[in-house]
């Protein structure tokens, strides 16, 4: 058992005793010990006093003596108002110490039994991968990593978006000015030349609608009948009809995209388990909705479009086929939720990694799949995360002023690759060696600086703050984790003293964060957030580096081999922490 859970069923005892009244476990309110009193675990008194008629002080002393004196872990304690701080004996802590520094799976969850998906990225086929859509799949990779080491089984999918207006708009780019430009011929990555065309085709719409916004038009009527926006709604209802020739180029381009998106996931260190295909699920949308109109579920608007009355639940009114019968992306979401569940039956929880602006699509998405029937809906969970911004400010797509996902990891690598070198140690280094190490810090800075902010928090990227070597980033943390591997190597090649010895503070408060790291994965994995993890891997390594500053290792009098057995089980903890957030750390820096 846990100190908490020996703790809860110590104190119902307790209580029974004392004050011969029956209480739960549920009853007993625990936290840890505010940082300014004495003490390891706090337990709430004032629930207590109906049952022992006496003061809040009064009720946790008598607790805290009965505890004293039954419970061999608890050494002292003291009571402030009605919270009783209780101090945990250092034997505990060595004993945990000793019986975890082997166990490599120390901090994973015991096994749930329940499938859960998890969807990121999700990306249109007409543009590159963009630092925002870095931060989705960091957080969705992470979070799943996370998810399963709170014992869950987990399916990591990507809906790719390869179908609709926007894709049609780069396919008629490039027909009307490529002059069959291909990756081969322009030396781009597939998906930076398809997205060049997206830009391309946004110069001329603009262009046209100034036009005929010049000869009278208002703009809503020159955004409408725009020659070149008129090509591609066709160009759409072409694809929709299965016309070969549309369909050639669709599948030709969005090739090229796939080619590019898989190079830059492979840089992002992040995978998929299944991919699904707007293309190939948007039809059975289609019939769901169809079905949901004979149903008297949704209605027929004068003009053929059919829509759903959410007014009653404090939404609005949703279309969900346009009147020209072709869909929306609603009604791709619909039908791609069905199917997942039909392919795996065993799903318990679908969870969407998509921006906060989609959190009204989402609550409408949920609510339309609860009224067709499926009562899965209320395990669908909308995983919101606020946008990345630059100094620069908003990036916009169309006009080309995105930050590319490739780009920006290159100049991480070439950040970290200037500060490494202005520190002077990498001597020893092989050219390989370093731009390994490079590598490892600049995806360690970003991927951490991205990861370390709840989600929920729209969030300012700055990439020289992220690679320093202090404070709260990635590059701090490898570099302790190095640290420690240093320690390790020099520890083989010495004699140290074997004794264990009576803790000091440095000591007992390492151990004590690495004590909490199985509740820590259960608290991110509750809360859906890898900044819990991000915030406690750097907590541990800014402890750690305090024992090691206060706590010497290789002195003669020291105890080196306990610090050296700290040592390594503070660097593995830090090590599947990293790795959950999908970060590696180096041996040597």
């Amino acid at each position: 058992m846990s100190i908490e859970q020996i703790i809860e069923k110590e104190t119902v005892s307790a209580v029974q005793k004392l004050f011969n009244a029956s209480i739960t476990s549920r009853e007993v309110t625990l936290q840890e010990t505010r940082k300014e009193f004495d003490g390891d675990i706090t337990i709430t008194c004032f629930q207590f006093t109906r049952h022992s008629k006496q003061s809040p002080e009064e009720t946790a002393d008598r607790i805290g003596n009965e505890l004293k004196e039954q419970v061999d872990l608890i050494d002292d304690f003291n009571v402030v108002k009605g919270f009783l701080n209780l101090s945990i004996n250092d034997q505990y802590w060595i004993d945990f110490l000793k019986g975890n520094q082997t166990n490599q799976d120390f901090g994973k969850l015991p096994s749930t039994d329940k499938t859960v998906m998890i969807e990121y990225s999700s990306p249109n086929t007409n543009k590159p991968l963009h630092l925002g859509h870095i931060r989705n799949n960091l957080l969705g990779f992470a979070t799943a990593n996370i998810l399963e080491a709170a014992g869950n089984i987990v399916k990591k999918v990507q809906i790719i978006n390869d179908r609709g207006i926007h894709i049609c708009k780069s396919m008629l780019a490039w027909q009307k000015f490529g002059n069959d430009e291909t990756p081969e011929t322009s030396g781009l990555k597939g998906d930076k030349l398809v997205g060049k065309y997206y830009v391309e085709f946004d110069k001329h719409y603009k262009t046209e609608i100034e036009e005929l916004i010049e000869k009278g038009k208002t703009k809503e009527q020159a955004e409408q009948e725009a020659p070149i926006m008129l090509e591609a709604k066709e160009m759409l209802r072409k694809w929709e009809q299965k016309d070969p020739e549309v369909n050639q180029l669709w599948q030709k381009m969005n090739q090229w995209v796939y080619d590019g998106f898989d190079v830059t996931y492979k840089t992002m260190g992040v995978d998929f388990d299944k991919l699904y295909y707007e293309s190939e699920t948007y039809l059975l949308g289609k019939d769901e909705v169809l079905r949901g109109l004979d149903e008297g579920i949704f209605y027929k608007k004068d003009d053929g479009s059919v829509w759903v009355d959410l007014t009653e639940e404090g939404l609005d009114e949703k279309i969900l086929l346009r009147s020209d019968g072709t869909s929306v992306y609603m009604t791709q979401d619909i039908g791609t939720a069905i199917l997942r569940f039909k392919d795996f039956p065993e799903l318990t929880k679908q969870i969407y990694v998509v921006g906060s602006e989609q959190e009204y699509h989402f609550k409408v998405l949920f609510l339309i799949l609860s009224k067709l029937g499926y009562q899965w809906a209320k395990e669908c969970y909308h995983l919101s995360y606020g946008m990345v911004d630059l100094p620069s400010g908003k990036m916009k797509s169309r006009e080309g002023t995105v930050v590319d996902a490739d780009d920006l990891f290159r100049e991480m690598h070439d950040t970290a690759q200037q500060h490494t070198e202005q520190l002077g140690k990498i001597d020893e280094f092989s050219k390989e060696e370093a731009n390994t190490l490079y590598k490892t810090i600049g995806d360690g800075a970003l991927k951490f600086f991205l990861l370390k902010v709840d989600p929920k928090k729209r969030l300012l990227f700055n990439p020289e703050e992220s690679i320093d070597f202090q404070g709260n980033t990635g590059p701090f943390i490898q570099y302790t984790y190095a640290r420690i591997q240093a320690i390790k190597r020099r520890s083989e090649t010495e004699k140290l003293k074997q004794d264990t010895p009576a803790l000091n503070d440095s000591e007992r408060d390492l151990i004590k964060v690495i004590y909490k790291y199985p509740d820590i994965i259960k608290q991110a994995t509750g809360e859906y957030s890898p900044a819990i993890i991000s915030n406690y891997v750097y907590e541990l390594a800014k402890t750690y580096n305090k024992f090691y500053t206060e706590s010497p290792i290789f002195k003669d009098d020291a105890p080196g081999q306990f610090r050296v057995e700290l040592s390594i089980f503070t660097g593995h903890v830090i090590q599947t922490g990293m790795k959950l957030l999908g970060i590696e750390v180096p041996q040597r820096m």
